[in-house]
């Protein structure tokens, strides 16, 4: 159950940020979790959206936007939990590509997004293990 990832190519410039943000509030899309990586010349801004299909449509208008399916999981809000997560890849020799956190409404939880090399044996993996892999739907109803 992969959630699926927008990722936007920006010009590292004052403005290109806030413009891209002002697009999708235009249009009424939540921005469920982000994040923001650069360069001297680009950003790249990746972002789980309440719609993502119309997001990649505005957003294509002035931007490359591609998508990417990432996975999504709860794990508690303490020590050691992402830790527990981690170590089911190092034992299936899975690969992290990149991954970013965030806490949710509810206190005692925590999410992490992350892009594997190889995504069904992760969710196996993952499953065998007694952790959930998260759903676009799943995702929003819990944030």
């Amino acid at each position: 159950m992969a959630v699926t990832q927008l990722s936007v190519f920006l010009e590292n410039k004052p403005g290109r940020l806030a413009e891209t943000v002002r697009t999708l509030k235009e249009h009424s899309i939540n921005i469920r979790a982000l994040s923001l990586a650069d360069t001297k010349d680009f950003g790249i801004l990746r972002l789980i959206v309440s719609d993502t299909e119309l997001a990649k449509k505005v957003l294509s208008e002035n931007s490359v936007v591609m998508t990417t399916d990432v996975l999504a999981l709860r794990m508690d809000d303490k020590s050691g939990a992402l830790s527990d997560i981690l170590q089911v890849f190092e034992g299936a020799t899975i690969n992290v590509e990149y991954m970013y956190a965030f806490t949710g409404s509810d206190a005692a939880s925590a999410y992490v997004v992350l892009r594997v090399d190889r995504i069904e044996e992760s969710e196996a993996a993952l499953k065998a293990a007694g952790i959930a892999v998260l759903s676009n739907d799943e995702l929003s109803a819990a944030l």
